[in-house]
């Protein structure tokens, strides 16, 4: 008698989605309060309040429909055995314009473009809805449709272009893999990561933004001044065109070893008053380099990425598991496939961990910038950052500890203010 595995997973798909909209309902509530956290107040203007809470609470009451409409879908697909159709299917698609079927690269490509095709038609009124509709009602939406649509069109192609070598690889690995298949699967995939990573910001963000360096200037001076003093590798110092789609704003770094970028979004320039706010931005930015996290959080991922792997390898030629969501044979991409819903619950746990790390990291980050001398500069970034953003002023203690990566404002202007607190390590 085979295990019932499916109906496991679709138990704890069910619990998580009601865990997961409890936490909503307790975020929604917060939402609704009519006034700051003590903390805030004289710190954010009341306009500003006003309309982050309603951008807020648009954004909460379209989360809510998206969550029912995604766990509907996700459970009825896999109780009714849509799955094992499907890659049925697939195969008969693919025969029919003279493929070879038997080939099982060939198949799990017919099958992996019609997933495509459905979750672009599943997704695409979703996406339409927050840009053009919650998005652009807040002032945040700059793209129009045209520029969307090209923007998809672009990704599509990516995926056409990127998917299948990388599909044939895996499948071809664990074919020939053996008893170290885990150890071959997560070199491939962390070779195919540092690649990614490497060509990515050269090759793939260009087709959708423009990268242009940073204008000489004080701004420049002080980011490289300060970067000097750190020993950071700079290399170049980009501007990037993040108001074509959206006013929301951001920075980030990227490159390895001595080879470093830093890219400051146009938003972020425009809505910070001064140079030294935005340099505040990089110095715990910076932080986050000179303290090694993203080391850390690189080598964390790929050892999670790597037990992944080892517990696939475990269960791959389980004949019942297979079975038990419907399919007679066991090609590679559908036990991939079944691994990620078996191990939901582990998944579900180990973001809750990162995101407690990561928080951990925005505090030492914060100390890091505070040491150099730039807690008022940061201090009112991240209230200028908030406002603009109109980002969340009142959140669940509950919902911020289960989906935070970031603390919340509150938490990170106390931390800035208490000279015993949070200190970096």
């Amino acid at each position: 008698m085979a295990l019932p595995y499916l109906e496991a997973v679709l138990c704890f798909m069910i619990l998580m989605y009601i865990f997961e909209t409890y936490l909503d309902i307790r975020q929604h509530r917060a939402l609704k309060l009519p006034t700051l956290p003590k903390p805030l107040v004289g710190v954010i203007s009341g306009e500003k309040f006003e309309r982050s809470r309603a951008y807020s609470l648009d954004k909460s009451k379209f989360h809510f429909i998206h969550e029912a409409v995604t766990i509907l879908m996700d459970t009825t697909i896999l109780y009714y055995r849509v799955l094992p159709w499907f890659w049925k299917k697939s195969g008969e698609l693919a025969t029919n314009v003279g493929l070879n079927a038997e080939n099982e690269i060939i198949h799990t490509l017919a099958f992996l473009a019609g997933v495509m095709i459905w979750s672009q038609i599943t997704d695409l009124p979703f996406s339409l809805y927050s840009t053009f509709v919650i998005e652009a009602k807040h002032g945040f939406n700059k793209q129009t449709i045209w520029l969307f649509i090209r923007d998809m069109i672009k990704g599509i192609l990516l995926s056409i272009l990127l998917g299948p070598p990388i599909v044939a690889a895996i499948i071809i690995i664990v074919q020939i893999g053996g008893p170290y298949l885990a150890i071959y699967l997560w070199g491939f995939m962390f070779a195919l990561s540092l690649v990614m990573m490497t060509i990515y910001p050269i090759m793939i963000a260009p087709l959708f933004n423009k990268f242009t360096p940073l204008p000489e200037g004080v701004l420049r001076e002080k980011i490289e001044k300060l970067a000097a003093s750190l020993n950071f590798p700079l290399k170049k110092l980009f501007v990037v065109d993040g108001s074509t789609r959206s006013s929301h704003s951001n920075a980030y770094m990227y490159g390895f070893f001595k080879n470093k970028r830093i890219v400051l979004y146009d938003t972020l320039i425009q809505q910070c008053s001064n140079e030294d706010e935005i340099v505040s931005v990089i110095a715990h930015e910076l932080g986050h380099w000179k303290l090694s996290h993203t080391v850390y959080s690189f080598v964390a991922v790929q050892l999670l990425m790597f037990l992944q792997f080892g517990g696939y390898t475990l269960v791959r030629n389980s004949k019942d598991l297979f079975e038990s969501f419907g399919f007679e044979d066991q090609p590679v991409i559908i036990g991939l496939i079944i691994f990620q819903h078996t191990i939901i619950p582990v998944q579900h746990l180990l973001s809750f961990c990162l995101n407690l790390v990561s928080r951990a990291f925005e505090f030492q980050a914060d100390a890091f910038a505070k040491n150099l001398g730039y807690a008022p500069q940061l201090r009112a970034a991240l209230v200028k950052l908030q406002e603009e953003n109109l980002s969340a002023m009142n959140t669940d203690p509950w919902y911020s500890a289960y989906h935070y990566s970031h603390p919340p404002l509150v938490e990170r202007l106390s931390a800035l203010e208490d000279p015993d607190s949070k200190k970096e390590n």
